[in-house]
């Protein structure tokens, strides 16, 4: 019976002890919370930098913030950004909506350096005072917005430059810095650039723009290492210059950043443009608008053009156009025939040995430059008449040429119902170029035509010449290959 007594006894202190137990939690927990809301209230800070460098540009310059306090409501919590110069006191700010449960944010070195300068109008290697203010607003219209500032100060970098030129007399414009050659800007790196092209022997440095100034800024040699860079505000420092011994492809590859440079020869032809100059070329003696070889896209070594040649002399230009004393391709000897096929490469107006045309030896050519090992070939032009309306049939390697005087070709003979064409090789099926119609079946009252190089385009572009029954008989066809023009009577 002691035992029961016992039990009553603690049943009936149980009874009044769990709701003070209770009470005590709830009220600890509201004091927990009370005390959770005073100590969260919105604060912010920045990354401890003051002085932001090159070597920083792709890093980051971070803002953080504490969380609002939504004052025990449970309301979703929105923040917002904002960047100011201190003394505008955010009248022109530039603002960021981060939006919910996200405490930090970053901002691209190179594009703050960019916002301090262009925006604020910081000066480069001068502090200046910035405030960033982050500002909290709640989905719960009771509780009212929150903000918080902080002041801190940058010094900007002088922004890389967003052009850059090769000047000098090994590069394609020589000392001409209106002319200057510029480089492409990396689209994965904005501090690389590179120059991809011809160097002739001779110095190069980098301009930053193609103002005739000198005094503009340059990038030059570091006189400790050539694979080095030394950036020289205003034309000021030591004027060194890489040189060039080999003429040659290059590719250079600078970046503005770590102010490094790589220079490789390349395996490539020493000139991608070759003109043609002189009395007895199409050019005549015009070296500011000369006819161009045309280059090989299977060997860029080869430089052909298909021309008439009259009496008189020639020698190739390259490098740049309007130079006399520039870039050539001449003969070994002057007034070398179109037999011998060596060829040099030189430069000035010292040795001007060129080709001669006689009058016997006028007409049109195939010329074929090799720049590999410096060799040419002169190839007079032939065009055969083919087809089974043509005498000749469509028998190649055995074609009769047509008749040629200079640049004009004649053919008279009986054409017979069938269909025909114009080749300028006889050797085997698309070994070189065609002349053919313009459209299928082409009647012979439409002279157009049109190239069709070793068959390119297959049978589509195979278009001939079709001669009814009633036109079959005796014809004098006329090609012109400098005016391009055709004409069959």
């Amino acid at each position: 019976m002691k035992t029961k007594s016992n039990i009553k006894n603690w049943s009936k202190k149980l009874f009044w002890i769990v709701p003070l137990m209770f009470l005590g939690i709830f009220a600890c927990r509201e004091e927990l919370a009370s005390e959770e809301f005073e100590l969260s209230e919105l604060s912010v800070k920045t990354s401890e930098i003051s002085e932001l460098l090159p070597s920083m540009y792709n890093s980051k310059f971070n803002f953080s913030w504490t969380p609002a306090n939504n004052h025990g409501t449970s309301s979703a919590i929105s923040y917002k950004l904002e960047i100011d110069k201190k003394e505008n006191n955010f009248s022109n700010p530039q603002s960021y909506d981060i939006g919910k449960n996200i405490y930090s944010h970053d901002i691209v070195i190179s594009d703050l350096n960019t916002l301090l300068i262009d925006v604020y109008g910081a000066n480069p290697g001068t502090d200046i005072a910035m405030q960033a203010r982050v500002t909290a607003t709640f989905a719960d219209a009771s509780v009212q917005s929150q903000s918080a500032v902080v002041d801190f100060t940058l010094k900007p970098f002088k922004p890389f430059t967003n052009t850059l030129y090769i000047v000098g007399d090994a590069s394609p414009n020589g000392w001409d810095i209106t002319k200057a050659t510029a480089l492409t800007k990396s689209t994965s790196n904005p501090a690389e650039f590179v120059y991809y092209g011809q160097l002739k022997a001779g110095n190069f440095k980098f301009a930053t723009t193609q103002e005739s100034c000198w005094c503009q800024d340059f990038y030059t040699k570091d006189a400790n290492d050539e694979t080095k860079m030394v950036y020289n505000v205003g034309g000021s420092g030591a004027d060194l210059q890489w040189t060039v011994d080999n003429a040659s492809l290059y590719r250079v590859t600078v970046n503005v950043l770590t102010l490094s440079i790589k220079i490789e020869q390349m395996n490539g032809p020493q000139f991608s443009d070759i003109w043609i100059v002189g009395d007895a070329s199409p050019s005549g003696w015009d070296v500011d608008n000369p006819v161009a070889l045309k280059q090989d896209t299977s060997n860029p070594f080869i430089f052909t053009l298909e021309c008439s040649l009259k009496e008189g002399n020639f020698k190739f230009l390259t490098g740049t156009k309007g130079e006399w004393c520039g870039e050539w391709y001449r003969p070994l000897v002057d007034n070398q025939d179109l037999i011998a096929t060596g060829v040099a490469q030189n430069s000035g107006c010292t040795v001007d040995n060129k080709w001669k045309v006689t009058a016997a030896a006028a007409g049109r050519y195939l010329i074929t430059l090799n720049t590999a090992n410096n060799t040419i070939k002169f190839e007079p032009i032939n065009v055969y008449i083919i087809g089974d309306a043509t005498p000749n049939g469509w028998n190649m390697g055995t074609l009769t040429p047509m008749q040629k005087n200079g640049s004009v070709y004649t053919w008279t003979g009986n054409l017979t119902a069938g269909s025909f064409k114009f080749t300028k090789f006889n050797t085997t099926w698309c070994d070189g170029t065609e002349l053919v119609g313009v459209v299928a079946d082409q009647s012979i009252s439409n002279t157009s035509f049109q190239e069709r190089v070793k068959c390119a385009g297959g049978d589509a572009t195979d278009f001939k010449w079709k001669v009814t029954a009633a036109q079959a008989g005796n014809h004098t066809i006329t090609l012109n290959l400098d005016t391009n023009t055709l004409s069959i009577q």
